[in-house]
């Protein structure tokens, strides 16, 4: 660790949570150099939704490199990434009836973010963006102003203007449509809400708390949107690529955004890559107006139209993430009715849950012990208050189960007040192995 210690920043996070050094990955185990094995439930906070050094893209990749393939062509027409589109388009759009336009950004969801921004304001001639509380959309300035963490814009160093902040589905009760509030200032001039060029919401809210919108509100959103000429983004880098059990995290609400962000598990192996989707008639852009040296990752798109191939071609994949996340949502609502004495509550869809302690100490416990017992998993909400399950969809149902049933060990744990294991400790074949 001592390399650590002494050069890398204080800005370091994940490590600080998982003091380990890994060395090897596979499908949805991770493994320390002493040899420990762990169950990976934070994926790269949902980058690597099919696993760990999957071998169906492996084998392309490798091919790929071996045949000296492009490594970087800017934004120059390659025959990866041609392929990707054809993959993309004749699997994930025209199944779906999505006549999108497709640009490369920098890798980052955050840029993906920072294009969906621009393009909106350049179409519509307005500034104004609402966003939503809790919300999360990256950090650097155009999508950290959109972000509602106070955590994170913090660090900025500048005032974020340009945005609107709303309240998200639930934010003030189960019982209050946030929609009608959104409606109401939009509809008067006084309200002090400018009329904004676009509304950018997360589906189901990661960082946020694993906060799930209801597919009334969604589509309640959507209506607003048209009615007032507003452009709709959906955020879809964490929620996207099957994390909810459909490709689109909002497929299942019925609805059709203006403008769709991927990034994290779009490369499929863990690359750097991302995209913004917009429709047609929004394709206004002028040449390189907004552009990076790192736009389009050739490997990535060759592991990408992999992912594609394997996962997308028919409803196999999508069916046994909705049979995976029914068996979450039937453990973790057991859970809370056992352990969470009338306080812990669940919350989320799909492949991607969350189990709200309401207190960030508590959760914090509890994540800890699951790591000490062969677990990594994290939290999130505004408070860190929320154990959030983002396994690999990929994982096997005996590993999921084993991975569940640790966490609610350590629930039962940490709940009961036992005696917490030496943070020196780690889990590996049901003992307890002193880490060198």
């Amino acid at each position: 660790m001592k390399i650590f210690d002494e050069i890398e920043s204080e800005v370091q996070s994940y490590a600080r949570s998982f003091p380990r050094i890994f060395n090897r990955a596979k499908g949805e185990y991770l493994y320390c150099e002493e040899g420990t094995e762990y169950l990976d439930f934070l994926a790269g906070a949902g980058t690597l939704n099919y696993g760990h050094n999957n071998d169906l893209f492996k084998e392309k990749l490798l091919e790929y490199i071996q045949a000296d393939g492009i490594t970087h062509g800017l934004d120059l027409h390659t025959k990866a990434k041609g392929e990707f589109l054809e993959a993309f388009n004749e699997k994930i759009l025209k199944p779906r009836s999505l006549d999108y336009v497709v640009q490369f950004t920098g890798p980052t969801g955050t840029n993906a973010v920072e294009a969906a921004l621009k393009l909106a304001r350049n179409v519509t001639g307005r500034e104004n963006i609402i966003a939503f509380t809790n919300g999360f959309h990256g950090v650097s300035l155009g999508a950290l102003a959109a972000t509602g963490n106070s955590h994170h814009r913090g660090a900025a160093g500048v005032s974020l203007s340009g945005v609107s902040r709303v309240p998200y589905d639930g934010y003030l009760g189960e019982d209050i449509d946030t929609t009608a509030y959104l409606e109401k200032v939009l509809a008067d001039s006084s309200s002090g809400i400018d009329l904004p060029a676009a509304v950018i919401v997360e589906t189901v809210q990661g960082e946020g708390g694993i906060n799930a919108a209801s597919f009334e509100w969604l589509r309640n959103l959507e209506k607003i949107c048209r009615a007032h000429k507003i452009l709709l983004i959906v955020d879809d880098i964490q929620a996207g690529c099957g994390r909810t059990g459909s490709y689109f995290s909002f497929e299942e609400a019925g609805i059709t955004p203006d403008i769709v962000t991927l990034s994290k598990s779009l490369g499929g192996y863990g690359l750097p890559f991302a995209v913004v989707l917009f429709k047609p008639e929004l394709d206004q852009w002028k040449p390189g107006e907004h552009n990076g040296t790192f736009r389009g990752n050739n490997f990535a798109f060759v592991t990408a139209k992999a992912a594609i191939d394997y996962y997308w071609s028919d409803d196999h994949f999508s069916n046994e993430i909705k049979r995976k996340g029914e068996y979450i949502s039937q453990r973790l609502t057991h859970i809370v009715e056992k352990y969470g004495d009338g306080n812990f509550t669940t919350r989320g869809r799909g492949m991607f849950q969350g189990i709200n302690c309401v207190d960030g100490e508590l959760a914090s416990k509890i994540t800890r012990k699951a790591f000490q017992q062969g677990v990594i998993i994290e939290t999130s909400g505004a408070d860190d208050q929320v154990i959030k399950f983002l396994c690999p969809l990929i994982i096997s149902d005996d590993n999921l189960k084993r991975g569940i049933d640790i966490v609610e060990e350590a629930i039962k744990s940490v709940c009961a007040n036992e005696t917490e294991i030496p943070e020196d400790t780690c889990y590996f074949d049901d003992v307890y192995h002193e880490a060198s």
